[in-house]
């Protein structure tokens, strides 16, 4: 657990680092994602890393936010991001670093197996803070693309990795299509020189390339043909076109074109 939520901090860090010197202006940029601003993807952040740790501390007080959550539901996004855009960013960045360094307290002190509850099917606190480093990481590639800069990949994205391969037939599931019943092996080169590889190794349906690449692909933030992964097989191609390694509705994600491939 020491090592996951370090890595879950770093991650924190690095997306704080990009926006901390931010004029106020300049958190009402337009993201790619969605018609979300700089300000929202913070807001938004910051809102569920508060919730997590009500999940990690208090599971009754959880499931009471969740039961006043669902009466007004339509309204649930608008009301959070409006509570957050009526505040300055510097008040909106104090907030998440208390939330987060909550939650990365109360984390640390749990079995990696305890199970936490959470908007959908209880999960590992293992997978729930892999999951917040996945959630931080894709945002923060909403920002530094707003921003029009390159963040330095790290290894920390084999926890985004590990995810977009975990997530195989829920992204099938989440489109209402069957699951192919064929097994794919997913070979990436991290950004530390190391292979990391998931599946059998006889598989004849293979994902290759880049880490980043594959982590940009499966959180939705890159169009298939805007990275240089290679697929191998027709269930292989199919499932990095509709890859989503996160909760909610399917996503689209951008169009092909839409931006230039990573370096």
């Amino acid at each position: 657990m020491e090592s996951l939520c370090r890595d879950l901090r770093e991650e924190q860090a690095s997306l704080e680092g990009m926006v901390a010197p931010l004029a106020e202006t300049d958190w009402d940029r337009a993201t790619p994602f969605g018609e979300w601003t700089i300000r929202d993807e913070i807001i938004h952040l910051a809102y569920f890393d508060g919730t997590a740790r009500l999940s990690a501390t208090d599971g009754a007080a959880f499931a009471r936010h969740v039961e006043e959550l669902l009466k007004n539901f339509s309204h649930f996004e608008d009301d959070y991001l409006n509570a957050g855009r009526s505040i300055s960013s510097s008040n909106l960045l104090a907030r998440w670093r208390d939330d987060r360094e909550a939650l990365l307290g109360a984390l640390a002190m749990l079995d990696p197996k305890q199970r936490l509850p959470w908007y959908g099917p209880p999960m590992s606190a293992r997978s729930f803070i892999t999951a917040r480093l996945m959630e931080t990481w894709a945002h923060g590639q909403d920002v530094a693309d707003a921003l029009e800069r390159e963040r330095p990949a790290t290894d920390r994205l084999r926890h985004v990795a590990h995810i977009g391969v975990s997530t195989f037939g829920w992204s099938y599931a989440n489109q209402g299509m069957a699951v192919p019943n064929v097994p794919v092996r997913v070979e990436l080169m991290s950004p530390g020189g190391e292979e990391w590889k998931w599946g059998a190794e006889d598989s004849k349906e293979i994902v290759r390339g880049k880490a980043l690449d594959f982590c940009l692909v499966v959180t939705r933030r890159r169009h298939l043909e805007d990275t240089d992964l290679v697929t191998i097989g027709d269930a292989a191609h199919g499932w990095m076109r509709i890859a989503q390694a996160f909760a909610g509705p399917p996503e689209t994600g951008p169009k092909p074109g839409s931006f230039r491939k990573m370096r």
